[in-house]
């Protein structure tokens, strides 16, 4: 019994030393990829200024936990991960880039995590593709420097992701009930451990209390890494012992993990589940085919997926919902009021292709005109993915489900109340640059493979040059600058969106200037509303603030949905003059006063 793990531990290092150069050097090119994309996401971080959004979850992440749960129900639309990740992350500090750092390093970490779901899906050449065509996405750096929850959204996404990959290639998921492994481990650890004391006591070598324990994998784990077992002293099962429960739990936590991220990510276990219960189906019809035997370390034998067993499926997608069922009642309320009321326009054909291609190359200069033949290159390698998955069909349907049910039921809930918007969509770019990759792997000859990346990082190096160097943000840090520099004690800061008002006192703040501040139509969430719309009932008040004070600063931003009839200027024109106009981009600052 013990020399069958120890031909079975030769075999694998014999196969392992047979594998070409590159192959075995794979870790250490995921690792520089991986570098190159940090470096990528990292850079410049703080250069740009935070924008509205941006300061938001900033001013959350200061709220104590207890308050911040409740601010969420009262004023935003989204769950509570992201948020309170932020506000730990905030106690390294609040400046611009410390608070974009958390984006940067959970979008550098996806990068490892894409080239194992490749490598998992197809081979390790499929996940190096994938890596690198993560690691220079100009969508993706663009998020990793945003103080938002999208890169933690994809980071969650993929490693659920590899988990439900693990599942469907491994024979384990459909013949081992869930949990079985971790029993066994725990019981094997505790019998080695009873075993060596009993050794011990007797003046046996530690060496024959293993012997006697039974048979187990423990000796060949030592064996192949001594390093590991040697500072503990104990008879641990090898990690693959275990692999498949340690993937059960993986695809509970960051599905659960992955929902409370975001509210739209409902979409993803809804995906997964449309996957799993379809392969179900079709492989029920076609039980009767001649199955081959499953490999010794687990994985689907021909090369396809496999569905797991329907009963630890279920269980999983139970645990997965008890997880995430203490946010059920708050995400009713949030979708409740997304229902009633949501600034997203509709999309269109348009919106839709646009989204596909800032998938694949966001930022593209304007100046590049022959944009249609880069877009026809990606859909090509895309095209070309489909023809290499065309023998594994099921792996196929994976990437596609996974990438168009985000998208399909976006665009579903938006013929009622529109919610289609690239960022919220950003985790379905990893089945796209996955089936991008298998479509470069299909080129097969070295040359062709090499020229398709270099295309690829080439297009992406020019949209990446123009978000560093054009893209810009709402220019908040320079507007409250102005305003300290020329504002008198006197003076009244007036904000038309009211919660404009928190990127602007975010850099207000150090200017340390007692200068009131209101909003209109109301105060800072004085009406529980994130975005309260001016109308003419709240003239009123807003005429007696401004007799209040002989000199008003108008801080005017977002007016095309929360002032669209302009009461607010046409209010101050009627009570005192226009003295000065400075506009920054994305809002405007107005001096009102007498002359």
């Amino acid at each position: 019994m013990s020399q069958i793990p120890d031909a079975v531990n030769t075999n694998r290092f014999a196969k392992i030393s047979e594998r070409p150069s590159w192959i075995r050097l794979a870790p250490l090119l995921v690792v520089a990829i991986s570098a190159l994309g940090g470096l990528l996401r990292f850079l410049q971080i703080g250069n740009k200024g935070l924008w509205l959004d941006e300061a938001f979850s900033v001013w959350m992440g200061w709220q104590p936990l207890s308050e911040l749960f409740a601010w969420l129900l009262r004023v935003d639309q989204h769950p509570p991960l992201y948020y309170t990740a932020l506000h730990f992350w905030m106690g390294l500090g609040d400046s611009a880039s410390v608070v974009r750092a958390f984006s940067a390093l959970m979008s550098t970490l996806t990068i490892p995590l894409i080239y194992l779901v490749g490598r998992r899906l197809g081979s390790a050449k499929v996940g190096l593709a994938a890596a690198v065509i993560l690691a220079v996405s100009p969508f993706h750096v663009r998020f990793a420097q945003e103080t938002r929850m999208y890169a933690l959204l994809t980071f969650n996404a993929t490693a659920a992701m590899l988990a439900l990959a693990h599942l469907l290639t491994d024979s384990r998921s459909a013949t081992m009930p869930l949990g079985q492994q971790l029993g066994q481990f725990y019981r094997t650890w505790r019998a080695a451990q009873k075993a060596e004391r009993a050794a011990s006591s007797a003046g046996a070598p530690s060496s024959v209390a293993q012997q006697d324990s039974g048979p187990s994998y423990g000796r060949d784990f030592r064996e192949a890494g001594r390093w590991v077992a040697a500072p503990t002293q104990r008879r641990w099962l090898p990690v693959s012992a275990i692999s498949t429960d340690l993937a059960w739990l993986g695809y509970i936590v960051f599905t659960a993990a992955t929902v409370l991220t975001h509210n739209t990510a409902i979409f993803f276990p809804i995906a997964a589940n449309i996957f799993v219960f379809g392969l179900l189906l079709i492989r029920r019809k076609s039980a009767g085919r001649t199955q081959s035997t499953a490999q010794i370390d687990g994985s689907a034998p021909t090369g396809d997926v496999q569905p797991p067993s329907l009963p630890n499926w279920l269980w999983a997608q139970f645990g997965a919902f008890l997880l995430w069922s203490p946010w059920l009642m708050a995400f009713v309320i949030q979708a409740t009021g997304v229902y009633r009321e949501f600034w997203i326009p509709k999309p269109t054909l348009q919106t839709v292709w646009a989204t596909i291609t800032t998938f694949w190359s966001a930022f593209l200069p304007p100046q590049i005109t022959w944009s249609p033949v880069i877009w026809a290159l990606f859909a090509l390698l895309m095209l070309f993915g489909v023809v290499r998955l065309r023998q594994r069909p099921a792996t196929l349907a994976l990437l596609v489900i996974l990438w168009t049910t985000p998208f399909l039921g976006e665009l579903v809930v938006s013929l009622r109340r529109p919610i289609f918007y690239d960022r919220t969509l950003i985790w379905a770019s990893i089945p796209v640059y996955l089936l991008l990759a298998h479509g470069i792997v299909q080129l097969r000859f070295r040359p062709y493979v090499l020229a398709a990346l270099a295309m690829l990082v080439t297009v992406n190096g020019l949209s990446l040059n123009q978000y560093y160097n054009h893209f810009e943000k709402e220019q908040w840090r320079e507007a409250a600058a102005y305003v300290a520099q020329n504002a008198q004690n006197e003076d009244m800061i007036l904000f038309n969106a009211t919660w404009v008002q928190i990127p602007f006192d975010f850099y207000f703040r150090y200017a340390n200037r007692p200068i009131p501040e209101h909003g209109a139509p109301v105060d800072l969430f004085d009406r529980g509303v994130l975005e309260p719309k001016m109308t003419v009932d709240d003239l009123p008040r807003l005429h007696a603030l401004i007799r209040d004070h002989p000199r008003i600063w108008l801080v005017y931003s977002h007016d095309w949905y929360t002032d669209p009839d302009k009461l607010i200027p046409s209010a101050l024109d009627e009570e005192l003059d226009l003295l000065e106009t400075r506009r920054f981009f994305g809002l405007q600052v107005q001096l009102y006063g007498v002359p």
